[in-house]
């Protein structure tokens, strides 16, 4: 009788975090369970956005059964200050506990970049122990673009990243990117083959949002019914680029605007930001995470959702906020470059409308133009929700991921009935 895949998960972000990568990683993981394969994902504690272990968590390994996945939890250094060198330390010491832990036998090796540093040092253990174990690396953020668009690709330290970057994804077995441009970078830039590279799109992870009572809502946080609210979810982080949305609010109070920008979450930049706000009167607020509810709720009593981005940041990424936003059938007002991936999946999605980076003048204008037509606003809130529903859609996702796992180790799963 054959065995069920066994497949083993290498990411430095899981469940319980709730932003960034870490509800695909965990959502692919269970997603492979419920069809057949035995998934044991290795793992740090959680730490993210805050850069500080949650409470509860810090030993030097702990195990546990989650949804169906048997996860790892190793101990890494995780720096307060998560600039270039400290985040470079804090994965190369991941991919050290990640090196030294027992593997087992495998049928495949998924590794999850980001971290990529701690990816390769998977991958090099690979090739010495598990060298006839396929070995999949899945691509959320291209690091070499990333550190160029943020002006960091002219030093050592971004050519030797590059060099990693290169390695890992020629050598591994396959290559799954979360977009079209990802695959026609990594094809031009690295040399990888297309026949070596899978598109797997990301999804909405949130299940699908009861109706609310807008009103209500609204009125909880002290939002007026004619105030414009613009509300952006997520990590404060440097690509974002918040400190354009403190000023866009400074503008909007300068000229007595009824337009109020939130930022909702947290993240390295979130202190700074705190500090500019208080600074001088804007219309610009900022919450702490959310539960599901609350943050189901919050992006529907909204009258926009917001992408914004640094000025010259148009590769390295797409926002993982972009599934949620699509799932509230609100319109997403998307500030960022235009030729950017970020522009053309909302140009694609026909799901909201795009603005220049950077330009307070610009973002205050925008979330005017959606507030000034709620007919079209509505409509393209529609738009995002359809979207989802086709192109960013869980099972179509999970069920691909699967049929690439078996195409490559000859060994399909037998479903397993759901519940």
């Amino acid at each position: 009788m054959q065995q069920p895949p066994q497949t083993l998960v290498f990411g430095l972000n899981y469940p319980p975090e709730t932003t960034g990568i870490s509800p695909y990683t965990g959502g692919m993981a269970e997603g492979l369970s419920r069809s057949g394969h035995r998934v044991r994902a290795v793992t740090a504690h959680p730490h993210y956005p805050d850069w500080k272990i949650a409470p509860g968590y810090g030993r030097w390994s702990h195990r546990e059964h989650l949804r169906g996945v048997d996860v790892e939890r190793l101990l890494h250094f995780v720096p307060a200050d998560p600039s270039a060198l400290p985040r470079a330390a804090s994965e190369a010491s991941f991919g050290a506990r990640q090196m030294l832990t027992r593997w087992g036998r495998p049928t495949a090796i998924v590794a999850v970049s980001p971290a990529l540093i701690s990816s390769a040092f998977v991958r090099l253990r690979s090739l010495i122990t598990h060298r006839k174990t396929p070995f999949v690396v899945w691509v959320q953020d291209l690091y070499g673009v990333g550190m160029t668009e943020m002006g960091r690709g002219g030093g050592v330290s971004a050519r030797v990243i590059c060099s990693i970057e290169r390695w890992l994804l020629r050598s591994a077995s396959m290559v799954v990117v979360i977009h079209d441009r990802f695959a026609d970078r990594i094809n031009v830039d690295f040399e990888v083959p297309l026949t070596r590279i899978a598109v797997i799109r990301n999804w909405t992870h949130l299940p699908p949002l009861p109706a609310i009572d807008v009103a209500a809502v609204r009125e909880s946080y002290g939002w007026a019914a004619d105030e414009t609210v613009i509300v952006h979810t997520g990590n404060m982080g440097g690509k974002q680029g918040l400190h354009h949305i403190v000023d866009a609010g400074r503008l909007a109070h300068r000229r007595g605007e009824r337009v109020r920008f939130v930022l909702v979450g947290k993240g390295s930049q979130r202190d700074s930001l705190k500090e500019r706000i208080a600074q001088e009167p804007t219309t610009t607020e900022m919450l702490p995470p959310l539960d599901d509810a609350a943050f189901g709720a919050i992006l529907q009593a909204a009258d926009a959702l917001l992408v914004n981005e640094l000025p010259g940041v148009a590769e390295m990424s797409v926002p993982s906020k972009l599934t949620s936003y699509f799932a509230s059938g609100r319109p997403v007002l998307a500030a960022t470059d235009a030729l950017g991936i970020t522009a053309q999946e909302v140009r694609n999605a026909d799901a909201g409308i795009v603005v220049a980076a950077g330009d307070p003048e610009a973002i205050l204008e925008g979330a005017r133009a959606l507030a000034a037509d709620p007919e079209e606003g509505a409509r393209l809130g529609e738009n995002g929700k359809r979207y989802r529903e086709t192109v960013l859609n869980e099972t179509f996702a999970i069920e691909r991921f699967d049929s690439l796992l078996a195409e490559l180790t000859g060994v399909a799963a037998a479903v397993k009935t759901p519940g």
